[in-house]
């Protein structure tokens, strides 16, 4: 696709975007980090919650619905066609339905309102899922997916798929975070003060705790039902039913389970002793708090506070990780302004704070 329109305009013009199946905005957190002017910003969304978090932190946001509703003739020339298709018939932790869920069907939408308004750039964001489907998704979209881990710039483990014409866009590096950097209470009990380390990030978390070494304070376990002998899962053991039983299932990498709309799945965890589970009296956790699911998908602090903490949940689960976002932006403001024959430096991601409103 050709768009003639030169690449300047994301510094100085602004640009029009146009994001389906919004949620709470993360592609606009992305954007306002980098300091990329937005002249409108359309967003195609239909849950009422995720709506009104957007509204709150970005007012001037253009909501326009139903994404099946959406014409790219009524719109103005977009620059930026952004979404995260729903995934529900894709994942591997799903039914895998595959494009016979309906939810997934609206994939199409994205490839219908990217071929009806041209614009210069795209990205999709979707969960890995089998070969067969991916490749689908390519033929259509005509570029290969670039795989990302969010555990490169956070704390949480969230594998995905990107799809973008963004050129030069390759994995992040390493911040090497942990779950402990971002939690509220600092990564201790109360009644137990320890300190950190700061040479943790260097090592291997299991080691430590078999070492026998401090520092090591929270991992993340989930709530999950399984049939343990001996310290061992024999669930695929089992000869007959009702042996399984609720355990807190820790890792040990210093990192979250991707964030899910099921809160089981990422609790804090304190003092465990390498094992890798427990019983559910047997150790001390506890579940993750709004705040830190923010953290996780590096969202401001309170973004979502204007919510209940079960729709933070929900629509924290269903979102982008900002800084992986950011990271795919930040490559279009480094492309050569052929028209200029400049140059355009790389934008720090951490240039300035999003000017959203949180909090309150």
């Amino acid at each position: 696709m050709k768009n003639e329109r030169s690449n300047n305009i994301f510094l100085s013009e602004g640009i029009n975007v146009l994001s389906l199946f919004d949620g709470m905005s993360c592609g606009q957190i992305a954007l306002d980090k980098l300091g990329i002017k937005v002249n409108n910003y359309f967003a195609s969304e239909i849950d009422k919650y995720a709506i009104q978090v957007t509204k709150h932190n970005y007012p001037n946001t253009k909501h326009i619905g139903d994404v099946t509703q959406v014409k790219g003739a009524d719109l103005p020339k977009i620059d930026l066609l952004i979404g995260g298709s729903p995934c529900q018939g894709f994942s591997f932790a799903g039914k895998q339905l595959n494009f016979d869920d309906p939810r997934s069907k609206l994939f199409f939408e994205f490839v219908r309102l990217l071929e009806e308004t041209k614009p210069k750039y795209f990205l999709l964001e979707n969960v890995l899922m089998k070969k067969e489907y991916e490749q689908i998704i390519t033929d259509h979209l005509g570029v290969e997916p670039i795989f990302i881990n969010s555990a490169l710039v956070s704390a949480q483990n969230r594998k995905r798929l990107y799809w973008t014409n963004i050129p030069n866009v390759t994995e992040p590096k390493d911040k090497g975070i942990l779950l402990q950097d971002i939690v509220e209470d600092g990564g201790v009990l109360k009644e137990k003060a320890q300190t950190i380390l700061s040479t943790i990030y260097k090592e291997n978390a299991k080691s430590m705790v078999t070492r026998n070494k401090q520092g090591l304070l929270v991992v993340c376990g989930a709530m999950r039902g399984r049939y343990v002998v001996d310290g061992k899962r024999q669930d695929g053991k089992m000869k007959v039913a009702g042996l399984t039983k609720q355990r807190i299932e820790v890792r040990y990498d210093g990192k979250t389970n991707a964030l899910t709309t099921v809160q089981k799945d990422n609790n804090v965890v304190y003092e465990a002793d390498g094992k890798p589970h427990y019983e559910i009296d047997g150790i001390k956790f506890r579940k993750l708090t709004p705040l830190e699911c923010e953290r996780l998908q590096t969202v401001p602090d309170n973004y979502t506070a204007c919510v209940s903490n079960t729709q933070r949940y929900r629509m924290l689960g269903n979102g982008w990780t900002v800084d992986v976002i950011t990271h795919i932006f930040n490559q279009m403001a480094a492309i050569a302004d052929k028209d200029r024959g400049e140059k355009k430096n790389i934008i720090t991601a951490n240039m300035h704070e999003p000017s959203i409103k949180t909090g309150t």
